[in-house]
Order: structure tokens, then C-alpha cells, then sequence
């Protein structure tokens, strides 16, 4: 595409942005030209500018980006005080959980800030600034614009220009593309590097319901956990330190008291991580034939077999709980998203439009045909061959390279194997990935039961050599199932009892001498380069030159899509960068005679009650409260609310997202979508599409009446 078409475009999609309300993840940067009317017509009392400003304290200096991007949280004290799902803050409560210190079954909160729990390699990332860089990253990619060479380039124009800009500051930069690489912005931030857990309810609160309310309404879920952001006493970042002091924001969340009634405005802020609003017939086919249920398949195994493990031994529960509630969320996910595409008939619309897209190119003229002409059939070609690879990679993904943990290891001593044979002596080089290996050994038994992970072997192994074509498999491979005669349990015996992989003290005894063939001769070693390298020799370049081809074509069909259609409403995908939605709360009625309302009270939870159900036990201070209705200020007509819903567009990274209304005050925290709307990462169901969140007065009742620890009330800011 040469550069004056792209900014014609480019101005299409601008100008047709200001329309959307409820669908759609917002630039920041963008509201105050293009949605800031539309949002104070439906209820917004602040300005744009009061939202996203570079030149004062607006509501981006509260939200941040947790990790690098896998959740958000919110500022709510001037001391750097954070507000985050459970869910969120799971990995940090699990890491600190002992069968002596249950924080997961019993909760944890520090009633003094010395007593705040260091998190090692977790951030909290602000927005610093947002700026539209396309016309100088299009003038560097030059040529290369659609070449194979772009990305390889694009890359080099980005670390330039993020060099270039955070010189001589605290900051980073991350340049990103928006509509398949028709659009640059660059995202700035200020990086905290000390986030301290501060406080989580039990599990049986922060949890409650499990996974069988998970991507459910209604939901009675006290998802939420409390962080703090600390600093060295310059006020900048610092690692964790002793000596360091809480981090005094430009800006904290009011926390509303006044609740909310049907139809007020919401708004979210946030970092959603990835939708894919523009994908074809050609690859919703592909999900809804291949990906999602052989990823569902091979979920439903690990959680079997995670779950006997858990059910036995507690301190296998413990070890386990994070990697179990991780691997049942996107299980779920996608056991929704594909009946959800099936019922919308997602495949045919995007059809429809690539019918009317063809028409619509072969009635232009000679420059459109050319341009355009060949985007639907390369795409077309690109996903068939796709398909043949398609079920080997995802097994490659979920049950292999994030399957046997065992496997997980012992691929990562392939480089260490290769530079041993190379040189044939211990140096330096050996010496620092040694160093590297025995942090990722340590990383791994902290965390690790050797039967569960046995299990995961024999089951996800014969998975693998029963589903996966077997003319993709490698003969060492095939070979090493046959010396076991195909019985996979024996194959695991095997591993197990002759692996170094299988325990820490024999890889350590091995870094004391290390040598190539003692790597290549181990069992488990053998089997996984066996499987990976084989594909990643024969099929991963194809699949690469696939996605490359897809990449190139998408982006031709997103700009003629807007050429097409100069008055529809075109916002970008989420890509984790933050991202502004806004509508109402609402009921829904997700089927004939079936209505839901907009909240849920704590009466709920008392009624979902089970003592024989770890998912939906109460605990018996909640109990207590709520026989008592010891509610405080925290009651809404004498009613504790416990969750609510909003139409706002929401994905993935947004769990834990301050849900504000129209005065900028938190008055929840989003944490789930809805299972009648799943199919929201491709297509938006507006008749149906929820986000679910925690009522802020909930998480108030539990932090000041349930826990008691008023020593965090204190310091946070309420209005009614």
C-alpha cells in the first residue's frame, strides 16, 4: 500500500470511530475528538481530558498495566495502594502459601504495611503518553511495506524509535500496529518493579463458585485481592528493597458508596489483551473445527489429572492450584466461544461480507482489481494448507511445550547440549546457562508432584501419537512408542524411573559435571527433542510463511473492508495497550422465559450454599455477618450487592479493571464475561455481551467486616 492511500484510510477510520457506545475498545488518545459526545450524552460528567491528559492528573495515572500486561488494577490511596482481581493476584497468594500458611484456603491481609509480601518479577506499569506515530514508521518501512522483509524491519524502526525517545529517562516504550499494520501508535510507561501483596480473601470468597459459575451470570464472586506499588525514596523505581517506601500516585480512585441503578452509565479502563474483531470465514472455520476442540480435549485431561493429584494431598493442591485455575479458565473459554460462534452463524456473516467484498472488487476498476483482487483467495489457499498443520501445532502448544512438565525442562537443556558437544569443555558461556538452568529447576520443584506429572506424561503423550497425523511424527519418535509396544503407561515408567529431569538433586549432581551425552542419552530428552525438533525443522518455517502470507493479505482486507464501507464503524482490535470502554448497566434475557436482573446480593451466596462442594462453601464469619446483618455502610437498602453487569466490551487483561461511573468514581471491579456472549474475542454479540463485576461495596464489606482490617479502610477515599 503506498503512503497516501494509507493515510486516506487511515483518516476513514478515524472519522468513523465517534459513532460506536457500547461495542468497542477506545484509544485514550482519541476520546476527546471522536467519543467524548457520545459519553456524556449517556451519562459521563467529565471531560475527556479528565480521562487521558499528558499535561495534568487524569484517570490513566490510576490504572495500571500489572505484569506486562496479563491484568489491570487501580489505584485507590494516595500510599499506592492497588485494587486487582483474585484472580489476578492468585500466582502471588499461591507462591506464599504453605500447608502451614493457607493463604489460598484462608485468606491473607497485612494490617501493617511491614507485613506486606514481596512479589519477585511482578510490575505495575502506568501510562505515561500515546502518540501516533504511522507517518514516521511508514517512512522508514519504505519499500518493505508489504515484502517479507517488513516485519524483520519493523522491528529494527521500533527499537530505534523507542531508543530514541526514552533516552535519558526512567521511561519505556513499546511501539504497536493497529488494524493488522495499517496504524502505529507508540504506548510510554513508568515501570514500578516492587508490587507487595497486601491483602486476599479466602478462596472460598475470592473463588466462590469455582468452575462451575466461571464465565457464568448469575455470579456471587468476591474477586479481588489488594497490591501496593513501592519505590526507592527518590520516588522512582527500584527492585525490592527493605529501605523502600510506598509510591505516592498523581492521582487515586474515590471509592462511591452510592451504587449504581439500571441503565447508569459504565465505564472500564484497562489493558485488553487481544481480540480478533477482523478474522475471516477461513479462520473462524479453523477454530471452530480444529482449535477449540482439540484444545478442549486436552484441557479436559490436565484438569482430570491435576484434579486427582489435588483431591489426594494438599500440598499438591497448594503446588497446583494456579496451574489448575489457569489451564480450567481458557478450557471453558473455548467450550463457550465455539457454541457461541456456531449460534451467532459468525462463518456465514463473514462470508457474506467477503461475497460482497468480491463484488465489490470486481465492479472497480482496474487498480482496485489489482490491489485487491487476490486478498480473499490467497487467504483461502494460506488457511487450507494451514489446516494440515493445524492439529499437530496446537497439540505442540497445549500438550507438549505446556504439557509434562518434565518435558518442559528437559527441552530447555537443549542449547547446554549443544555448546557442550561443540566445545567439549566448561567455560563461561556453559558456565552462565548453567546459572539460567538452575534457576528455571528451582522455578519448576518448587511447584511439582513427579506422579501427577507421570500421569500428565502417559495421558497427553498417547494423546498426541492418537490424534496428531502420524506421517508429521518423527521415525525416533514412533520408534521409541513401539520399543514400549504402544503402552504409554510403561512408557512413563520408563521416563521416570531413569530421567534426571525427574528431580532436582540429579540435576544438580549433573551441573557439578556437566556433559553433553549424559543430556542426550536421557530418556525424557530423547523423547522431547524427538517431538519438538522435528516440527519446528519440518513444519515451522511453513507455518511461518503461512502467517506471514495471512499477515500481509489480513491487512489488505481490513483497508479495502473501510474503502468498502466508508460509513461503517471501524475501531481497532485489542493488542494489551489500554484501552477505554463505555455503556450501561444492563439486565439481559438470554433465552425465551429467561430474564436476568442486573445484580446479585449476598443472599445468593447464601443460597448457592453446599458444604460438600469446595467451590461453594461459605465461610462461617461470612455466615455470621450476614445472620446478624452486620453490613455497616457497605448495605444498599439493607442489602449487601455482591456482583453486578454492564454491556461494556471487555476481553481478557481487563480482569481487574476499575468499572467507574459517570463521576470517575469506582463503583466496581470487572473480572468475567458472560457464557451467552463467549463468542467476544471475534465477534460482539450486541444484544447479548456482559461484563460481570464485583460490586465495590462487596469488596469493602469483606476487606472492613469480614477481615477486619481497617487499617486499609483508612486509607482510602469514600463518597456517597
Amino acid at each position: 500500500m503506498n503512503r497516501k492511500v494509507f493515510i486516506t484510510i487511515t483518516a476513514v477510520i478515524i472519522s468513523l470511530n465517534c459513532f460506536a457506545i457500547d461495542e468497542g475498545m477506545w484509544l485514550p488518545l482519541l476520546l476527546k475528538k471522536y467519543n467524548e459526545a457520545d459519553m456524556q450524552a449517556k451519562g459521563l460528567k467529565l471531560s475527556a481530558d479528565d480521562i487521558y491528559s499528558v499535561n495534568h492528573a487524569s484517570l490513566k495515572d490510576v490504572v495500571v498495566s500489572l505484569g506486562g500486561g496479563f491484568c489491570t488494577a487501580e489505584v485507590v490511596s494516595e500510599d499506592g495502594l492497588l485494587l486487582t482481581n483474585h484472580h489476578c493476584g492468585f500466582d502471588a497468594v499461591q507462591a506464599h502459601s504453605t500447608p502451614e500458611h493457607d493463604y489460598l484456603t484462608n485468606g491473607f491481609w497485612a494490617y501493617k504495611k511491614e507485613d506486606e509480601l514481596q512479589n519477585e518479577g511482578l510490575t505495575a506499569s502506568f501510562l505515561i503518553e500515546i502518540d501516533d506515530v504511522t507517518d514516521s514508521v511508514l517512512a522508514k518501512l519504505g519499500d518493505a511495506a508489504n515484502d517479507t522483509s517488513r516485519e524483520t524491519k519493523l522491528g529494527k524502526i521500533y527499537t530505534e524509535m523507542t531508543t530514541a525517545f526514552t533516552k535519558g529517562t526512567d521511561y519505556t516504550a513499546q511501539i504497536k500496529p493497529l488494524f493488522n499494520g495499517n496504524q502505529f501508535f507508540m504506548w510510554v510507561y513508568y515501570v514500578f518493579k516492587d508490587v507487595r501483596l497486601v491483602g486476599a480473601p479466602p478462596s472460598s470468597i475470592g473463588k466462590f463458585g469455582g468452575d462451575t459459575d466461571n464465565w457464568m451470570w448469575p455470579r456471587h464472586t468476591g474477586d479481588f485481592s489488594m497490591l501496593r506499588i513501592y519505590c526507592n525514596k527518590d520516588g522512582k523505581p527500584a527492585t525490592y528493597s527493605k529501605d523502600n517506601v510506598p509510591y505516592h500516585p498523581k492521582k487515586h480512585l474515590n471509592i462511591s458508596l452510592s451504587g449504581y441503578q439500571l441503565k447508569d452509565f459504565a465505564m472500564t479502563m484497562g489493558y485488553p489483551a487481544r481480540t480478533d474483531r477482523y478474522l475471516t470465514s477461513y479462520g473462524v472455520a479453523l477454530e471452530v473445527d480444529q482449535k477449540a476442540p482439540s484444545i478442549v480435549k486436552i484441557r479436559s485431561l490436565k484438569l482430570a489429572i491435576y484434579k486427582e493429584g489435588m483431591d489426594a494431598n494438599k500440598a499438591v493442591h497448594i503446588k497446583y492450584a494456579s496451574k489448575y485455575a489457569k489451564t480450567a479458565n481458557y478450557w471453558k473459554y473455548y467450550i463457550g466461544q465455539r457454541k457461541g460462534l456456531l449460534r451467532l452463524k459468525v462463518e456465514e456473516q463473514k462470508h457474506a461480507e467477503e461475497t460482497e467484498f468480491t463484488s465489490w472488487v470486481n465492479n472497480g476498476d482496474a487498480k482496485r482489481k489489482e490491489k485487491y483482487g487476490k486478498v480473499l483467495p490467497d487467504i483461502a489457499d494460506a488457511y487450507s494448507e494451514i489446516r494440515k498443520l493445524n492439529i499437530n501445532r496446537t497439540y505442540m502448544n497445549e500438550a507438549i511445550t505446556q504439557g509434562p512438565e518434565i518435558m518442559g525442562l528437559a527441552y530447555k537443556f537443549q542449547d547446554l547440549a549443544t555448546n557442550l558437544a561443540l566445545k567439549g569443555h566448561y567455560d563461561s558461556d556453559i558456565n552462565d546457562m548453567i546459572v539460567k538452568l538452575r534457576k528455571s529447576v528451582d522455578a519448576q520443584f518448587k511447584n511439582y508432584d513427579l506422579a501427577t506429572d507421570k500421569k500428565l506424561f502417559a495421558g497427553l503423550i498417547k494423546m498426541y501419537y492418537d490424534d496428531v497425523d502420524k506421517a508429521q511424527m518423527s521415525d525416533e519418535f514412533k520408534a521409541l512408542v513401539n520399543k514400549y509396544n504402544g503402552d504409554f503407561n510403561k512408557f512413563a515408567d520408563a521416563i521416570f524411573s531413569k530421567s534426571m529431569f525427574r528431580d532436582s538433586v540429579l540435576i544438580n549432581k549433573f551441573f557439578n559435571k556437566p556433559d553433553a551425552k549424559i543430556i542426550e542419552n536421557d530418556l525424557a530428552y530423547k523423547t522431547t527433542i524427538s517431538i519438538i525438533s522435528n516440527y519446528i525443522k519440518k513444519y515451522n518455517p511453513a507455518v511461518i510463511a503461512l502467517n506471514a502470507c495471512l499477515e500481509k493479505d489480513n491487512r489488505l482486507y481490513i483497508a479495502g473492508l473501510m474503502e468498502m464501507k466508508p460509513n461503517k464503524k471501524f475501531y481497532p482490535n485489542a493488542n494489551s495497550t489500554m484501552r477505554v470502554s463505555y455503556g450501561s448497566v444492563m439486565d439481559y434475557a438470554p433465552a425465551d422465559a429467561v430474564h436476568y436482573n442486573y445484580y446479585t446480593t449476598l443472599d445468593g451466596i447464601m443460597q448457592k450454599e453446599d458444604s460438600t462442594n469446595e467451590e461453594f462453601i461459605v465461610p462461617a464469619k461470612l455466615k455470621e455477618l450476614y445472620q446478624k446483618k452486620d453490613f455497616g455502610r457497605y448495605a444498599d437498602h439493607g442489602v449487601i450487592k455482591t456482583c453486578f453487569i454492564t454491556n461494556n466490551d471487555i476481553t481478557g487483561g481487563n480482569s481487574g479493571s476499575p468499572v467507574l461511573n459517570g463521576n470517575g468514581d469506582l463503583i466496581g471491579i470487572a473480572f468475567d464475561g458472560n457464557w451467552e456472549a463467549m463468542s467476544g474475542d471475534i465477534a460482539f454479540d450486541k444484544e447479548l455481551k456482559r461484563c460481570i463485576n464485583v460490586d465495590i461495596r462487596y469488596v469493602m464489606f469483606i476487606i472492613d467486616k469480614y477481615a477486619g482490617a481497617s487499617n486499609l479502610i483508612k486509607e482510602m477515599t469514600f463518597v456517597q
